[in-house]
């Protein structure tokens, strides 16, 4: 016999979250559990806002279809909302034993916050990267930033973010203010310019690796190799299901490229599947996966180590 349920969480953020230029004070998302027999499956649906192209509204209106469908017993097909996708795919999995309990629990540290601290955080880790967002500020200002971290730091590798935030003479300003040799410590840059043409042309301009992200949700998005490109990051909520995911992964590597399995700010709940998908899908590539510290609460699951209070249920609020 089946059994389902779907509940909406909204968890408190701390101040200063910035998104596309929007302030992010709660983030709100939706809970499913599926039963069957003594096994149990959870899944998270969390639509990013500014990120992906359903509501939240839109999402639960989708699950609730799904779960109907999926009460009778007959296949059913995956959403074609990627946070519904994945949420219930991962729900699926666990249901059905495939996804692993091994987690990549060392995730690459997400810089944000005391400088002083989070200097000390990376001195202590052996061969530490770390991931920094660019393009919220101008990019003269990004560059310094960027080349005083690598120079306090000899080992950093640094990974990038930049949203799409600059255009080709903006990235490039961000590009002059490095070293030769800081620029070939950053792994890669995801998204650096507003169009994927420019991105390429300015790697191929400075040497700095590029890696997709935004553009492999471009309608047209066809993957293959290109000069100075060097990674997928694959953000799962934004992405699909499990499966699209694995075959996003197969394709990447046939053409020798790197993937990451990132987050789109899932709660702990989210973060933890991600972790034991990198674990099972991309052993070799440390996720990105830092993003609890931007939370003040945990939902359903403990991240490893991390002492934010688990939010009770009874704050949910039961739709299904």
């Amino acid at each position: 016999m089946r059994q389902a349920k779907l509940w909406r969480y909204v968890i408190p953020m701390e101040s200063g979250v910035v998104l596309r230029d929007r302030r992010l004070t709660q983030r709100e998302g939706l809970l499913v559990m599926l039963q069957q027999q003594d096994r149990q499956g959870w899944g998270e649906i969390a639509p990013l806002p500014g990120f992906s192209s359903e509501t939240l509204e839109q999402a639960q209106q989708a699950c609730e279809t799904w779960l109907t469908q999926w009460l009778t017993t007959q296949p059913v097909a995956d959403s074609p909302l990627p946070s519904v996708a994945f949420g219930l795919s991962c729900a699926c999995a666990e249901l059905a034993g495939q996804l692993p309990s091994t987690g990549a629990w060392r995730s690459v540290q997400l810089c944000h916050g005391d400088p002083d601290a989070l200097l000390l955080q990376l001195q202590a880790r052996k061969s530490p990267c770390a991931k920094m967002k660019v393009g919220l500020y101008e990019a003269i200002r990004d560059g310094l930033q960027v080349s005083l971290l690598l120079e306090a730091l000899p080992d950093l590798q640094l990974r990038l973010d930049a949203n799409r935030s600059w255009t080709l003479e903006k990235a490039r300003q961000f590009a002059l203010r490095l070293t030769p040799p800081q620029r070939a410590r950053i792994a890669f840059i995801e998204e650096p310019c507003c169009t994927p043409a420019e991105s390429l042309q300015f790697a191929a301009e400075w040497g700095i690796a590029l890696a997709w992200d935004e553009t492999l949700r471009q309608p047209d998005f066809r993957l293959q190799a290109a000069p100075g490109l060097a990674a997928l990051v694959i953000k799962p909520t934004l992405t699909g299901s499990i499966a699209h995911v694995q075959q996003l992964i197969g394709e990447a590597r046939r053409l020798g490229l790197q993937v990451v399995i990132s987050s789109a700010l899932e709660s702990s709940l989210g973060l933890t599947q991600l972790a034991r998908l990198a674990h099972w899908l991309t052993p070799q590539s440390p996720p990105g996966l830092d993003t609890l510290t931007l939370m003040r609460q945990q939902l359903v699951r403990r991240w490893p180590g991390c002492e934010l209070p688990l939010q009770e249920p009874t704050a949910w609020t039961r739709i299904y």
